[in-house]
């Protein structure tokens, strides 16, 4: 439906509802129920209250670093609530709050981990969800080598992973994508396009026409939608799934967004970013388009969204209340968990860190 209709080659891109929240193409729309549609927007609105709070305590230096979803959780819940829990699987970027929450990772966890702590990065049982990953686009080759297991074992799962735009310059996106494409496995590859890959525009990156196209080198079916349109991300994830499971192997799918927060914690992008263009992108923030559709549906309310900042507020507040509580790190699990036996490099790091914060305790780091 939508990956035949599309053409990549000739930038068309999916897109399903306007800016103001406005269904454009109402034969379009994906087969999803309005209770769903609204969990979804209470995901969205919950991921970004979060960033919110996170981005404040990490300025008081109450949290080590962090990467926020802000601008992209109409592309991150989109596709993360299309994963059956215990059967399907999920490999992360760093950039993935709004998905973490949604696939079912507890706030607290992620808390965790933006904390220093290794028991953040801990799943609960029968959340099929990778680690958080740093180094960029390996999670591609990961989430092949998962799928091709999944079609080994004909468990009839799926893997969803995703990248930023800058990932797809790596080696790593095609040699995974062109296994992936060769073994027919049942992977769903998705691009994030948030026009920046740290600081470096995407104009500087690429001379791709999109980056959808770049499935077309290792053969594999691919789509450009609007990444700040929650039913016309939600429509081509559900697509690429249903191919998937029947056997039809792997897709690529660029959301194309805007990241309207920093790189990181430790980014000003004030320094590179034109304002002006700025102003332009959050124009497109795909939480003020849901909700507008909401509303013009009746579905939702002024009141109903005071009511529930007020709530999400005080859940976050409690859970790094209770992060704070329960964060007492031995430095030493730090270097513990890569070797069965610390090498002498690492005991030697080991033995600089602890005299570094047995000398500043109230240090931390960041990203």
């Amino acid at each position: 439906m939508y990956f035949d209709k599309f053409d990549a080659l000739k930038n068309e891109k999916l897109q399903i509802m306007d800016n103001t929240g406005k269904i454009l193409k109402p034969e379009l729309m994906p087969k999803i129920s309005d209770e769903d549609v609204l969990a979804a927007y209470k995901l969205m609105c919950l991921s970004r209250r979060q960033d919110d709070f996170q981005n404040k305590v990490q300025r008081q230096g109450r949290m080590l670093s962090f990467l926020s979803s802000t601008g992209q959780e109409a592309t991150e819940v989109a596709y993360a609530m299309q994963i059956i829990k215990g059967k399907d699987w999920f490999s992360p970027a760093y950039r993935n709050n709004a998905a973490w929450l949604t696939a079912g990772i507890p706030m607290r966890n992620i808390m965790l981990y933006w904390c220093g702590n290794e028991m953040g990065a801990k799943t609960p049982e029968g959340v099929n969800v990778l680690p958080v990953n740093i180094p960029i686009a390996t999670q591609y080759s990961h989430a092949t080598g998962l799928a091709f297991a999944e079609k080994y074992n004909k468990t009839g799962g799926v893997v969803l992973t995703t990248t930023g735009d800058g990932g797809s310059s790596e080696g790593e996106f095609y040699e995974a994508m062109n296994f992936a494409k060769l073994h027919e496995v049942p992977a769903i590859f998705i691009v994030e396009n948030n026009q920046f890959a740290i600081s470096t525009p995407r104009k500087k990156a690429t001379k791709a026409i999109n980056f959808a196209v770049k499935g077309i080198a290792v053969g594999m079916r691919n789509i450009l939608v609007d990444g700040n349109d929650f039913f016309a991300v939600y429509g081509a994830v559900q697509e690429a799934i249903a191919l998937a499971r029947k056997g039809e192997g792997p897709s690529l799918i660029e959301c194309e967004t805007y990241r309207i927060g920093a790189h990181s914690s430790a980014d000003d992008p004030k320094v590179y970013r034109d304002e002006e263009n700025h102003q332009e992108q959050i124009k497109n923030d795909p939480l003020i388009r849901l909700k507008a559709y909401l509303i013009a549906k009746k579905k939702w309310s002024e009141q109903e969204q005071t009511k529930l900042d007020a709530e999400q507020d005080q859940f976050i507040k409690d859970e790094f209340a209770w992060v704070e509580a329960n964060n007492n790190v031995d430095l030493k699990d730090i270097f513990a968990y890569t070797y069965q036996e610390m090498p002498d490099f690492l005991a030697e790091q080991y033995e600089e860190a602890k005299a570094f914060f047995e000398a500043y305790p109230s240090k931390g780091g960041h990203h």
